[in-house]
């Protein structure tokens, strides 16, 4: 009886008491969101390490919370298992909303917002036990912001060609165009000229990397001069 008391528990039985399952999925997912919020932060973006490591933790937590829950009670289940963890999916849009800007026609924010509703789904995809499928997930989620990243940044560099209307105050001449559009780093290929009344219009065709059009579209609408300004 004695020996018997004395025996050490079996590791089933410490697993279960100090819910080991459950400090290497939290493990896991400290290290594979904060893999991406490294990237992230690297990057200089608002998203960085801790939020993506907190959003990861979370969401793992309730995923092992929602598959546990049901069964903490007996041995049946009660409930949906995915019933909490579907409230992440939804929950974390507003999250992911928060790092969306908009400023006159230009957006950004949505590789923030979509790394954030991706690293959410590692996490639960962590807490559900799955860690190969979170591994590999994280490791395509790195080539994706890294990788294409590069490759999006070249693109952006490309020169490229635009239709566009530029809407005007009377009496704007064709050299300021020029010389405004030329500090945004683009080029009038060709233009027409039409006056009205209450504006003038430049239709013209812009030159120049891909990544200035907008650029040059938004500091174009904060001129008190331009009155709007319409890319083709």
């Amino acid at each position: 009886m004695i020996i018997a008391a004395l025996q050490m528990p079996s590791m089933s039985d410490m697993v279960a008491a100090f819910r080991l399952d459950l400090v290497s999925k939290l493990v896991l997912a400290v290290l594979l969101g904060g893999a991406i919020g490294l990237e992230r932060q690297m990057a200089g973006k608002a998203s960085g390490l801790r939020t993506n490591i907190l959003i990861c933790l979370g969401s793992a937590l309730i995923m092992d919370l929602s598959m546990n829950l049901g069964t903490s009670f007996g041995e049946v289940r009660i409930g949906d298992p995915g019933r909490i963890a579907a409230q992440v999916v939804t929950g974390i849009g507003f999250i992911g909303a928060g790092t969306i800007m908009q400023s006159r026609g230009a957006i950004t924010g949505l590789t923030s917002a979509a790394t954030i509703w991706m690293v959410a789904a590692i996490g639960l995809t962590v807490g559900a036990g799955f860690f190969t499928e979170a591994l590999g997930a994280t490791a395509l989620v790195m080539l994706v912001l890294a990788g294409l990243g590069r490759l999006e940044y070249r693109m952006l560099r490309m020169q490229r060609t635009h239709e566009c209307t530029i809407r005007t105050k009377p009496g704007i001449t064709l050299d300021w165009l020029k010389t405004t559009l030329f500090a945004d780093g683009l080029s009038i290929v060709k233009v027409e000229i039409f006056d009205h009344a209450d504006d003038r219009v430049f239709e013209a065709v812009l030159r120049g990397p891909s990544r200035q059009f907008e650029i040059a579209r938004t500091e174009l609408l904060e001129r008190a001069e331009v009155l709007n300004m319409m890319l083709g």
